[in-house]
């Protein structure tokens, strides 16, 4: 008979094979198991000689992924020396949590999710070891960490947080570094928003005899306590110069290393706009010395200081300047970016504001 899949196969049959509309013999189908057998045998030795096992198949996937080390972020655009980042992220790794605080345009944001891929290893193309979040007033513990939130069937449910959901999968993979990045660190309640966790991000309690028990029970049922692994870590962002801001409580600074990030209009940013942006040589050098000029301004004003300096991040274009005028960009930031900026700063002297944005354009 011929096989028909829509009618039961009773033992004793015998059964006609087809590949597409050509009948094949039962040889050939022994021929392909033994192919097939073959196959796998070999497979089996090159496992056997070279000690591959199965379980590492899932870590030799991710070392597809670009790796990503210190010189990749000067290749990317830091105007930072080797050294210093270096320096940098061996005190995050020594700290496990770290704070970029600076002036705006500074490349805060930028720089916090470059070491986060150093301390990986690579770049985390689909976000499974390095997480990103911004604080702000509305943020909560229960956004964060734990808590209630409606379900599908509009009945409550327990669900983890960015941040527990990192927890949970740095302790399932104990081998692999995991990074959350907060931005804007301060412009939420840090100690409000991590609640009891505030006490285990310490790196010297990130062991299971410190662990504690939530507010809430795992979404899993679970009342186990909970502790923070050594391989998470924790880098945020500050921006010192938002008058709005308050600043982060002595029981939640203390528990983080602080890095200031200062302008960097140095001649590496000059090397970096010219031969990588195609920005003018000439408007290169001039900006450099106008907003170095700016920026001394800023810091011996008494009502403002050297939280107030402008980043060389608002001079550094994102695409190449070939074929524009290097000229009317610096003008076009100068007046949709830098002088909102100054404005504000100089909100109550209007004339010093004036003042200091017609320097900015006036030897053009």
């Amino acid at each position: 008979m011929v096989f028909n899949y829509y009618k039961p196969k009773l033992e004793g049959d015998d059964v006609v094979f087809f590949r597409g509309n050509k009948r094949i013999s039962e040889e050939s189908i022994c021929e392909d198991i033994k192919n097939i057998v073959i196959s796998y045998k070999n497979c089996s030795d090159l496992n056997s000689e070279n000690e591959i096992e199965p379980k590492n198949f899932q870590l030799k996937a991710s070392e597809r992924y670009t790796k990503y080390e210190l010189d990749n972020i000067i290749e990317d655009g830091s105007f930072l020396s080797k050294e210093k980042l270096r320096e940098i992220i061996n005190r995050f790794k020594e700290k496990k949590n770290l704070i970029l605080q600076g002036p705006p345009g500074t490349g805060k944001t930028w720089l916090a999710k470059r070491l986060a891929m150093v301390l990986i290893g690579r770049e985390d193309l689909n976000g499974t070891q390095i997480k990103s979040v911004q604080f702000h007033p509305n943020l909560s513990y229960e956004d964060f960490v734990r808590g209630w939130r409606p379900g599908s069937n509009e009945k409550l449910i327990l669900q983890e947080g960015i941040f527990m959901s990192l927890v949970k999968e740095a302790n399932k993979f104990p081998n692999k570094n995991f990074v959350i990045v907060i931005d804007e660190i301060n412009r939420g309640n840090p100690a409000q928003i991590f609640g009891e966790l505030l006490t285990l991000i310490e790196s010297t309690k990130r062991n299971p005899k410190d662990a504690i028990q939530l507010c809430y029970p795992s979404s899993e049922g679970d009342d186990s306590a909970v502790y923070l692994p050594e391989n998470l870590y924790i880098i945020g962002t500050m921006n010192i110069a938002d008058r709005s801001l308050a600043l982060v409580d002595m029981a939640f600074r203390r528990r983080f290393a602080f890095i200031n990030l200062d302008p960097n209009f140095n001649d590496a940013w000059r090397d970096y706009v010219v031969n990588k942006k195609e920005m003018d040589l000439n408007m290169a050098n001039f900006i450099q010395r106008t907003l170095i000029n700016l920026n001394t301004q800023i810091s011996s004003d008494p009502k403002l200081g050297k939280d107030f300096q402008v980043g060389h991040s608002f001079f550094t274009p994102n695409n190449s300047l070939e074929g524009k005028d290097s000229k009317d960009w610096f003008k076009d930031i100068v007046k949709t970016e830098i002088k909102p900026l100054l404005e504000e700063y100089w909100f109550d002297s209007l004339e010093d504001s004036e003042k200091a944005i017609a320097q900015l354009t006036s030897n053009l």
